[in-house]
């Protein structure tokens, strides 16, 4: 059974992956690397769930990140803050959909759209 990175690491330190996971799903996008994309975004769910299971619900350290200059760093950041700084994440969110600028601009788009529809409900 392999053990799992992510448990071993600060707070500080999954922050920084999550953001060097950002960039490469970023770029991964940008080749068409479609697979890739998949695969790191298993790794940043791992980084969310986490930092979600230590006390107190450490997501709280990502909340800087939505004004990280990277669209892919702040869309992600924005999804896996919705639950603990809906009204942050949610701007967040509606500013990247109005941007109309690559494909995070469409996902913060149908992300709001499910929000509102009650589909998606943040944990």
């Amino acid at each position: 059974m392999r053990s799992d990175p992510f448990k071993k690491m600060t707070n500080q330190q999954l922050a920084q992956r999550y953001i060097e996971i950002g960039l490469a799903q970023d770029e991964a996008l940008l080749m068409d690397e479609y697979g890739k994309f998949n695969r790191l975004f298993e790794s940043m769910r791992a980084i969310e769930k986490e930092l979600q299971s230590r006390d107190g619900d450490q997501r709280r350290i990502l909340l800087n990140l939505l004004s990280h200059p990277n669209e892919q760093v702040r869309l992600n950041t924005a999804k896996a803050t919705l639950a603990i700084a809906p009204a942050e994440a949610r701007r967040t969110l509606e500013l990247l959909a109005r941007a109309r600028l690559g494909p995070q601009s469409g996902d913060a788009g149908m992300c709001l759209w499910a929000l509102d529809e009650g589909i998606f409900k943040p944990t």
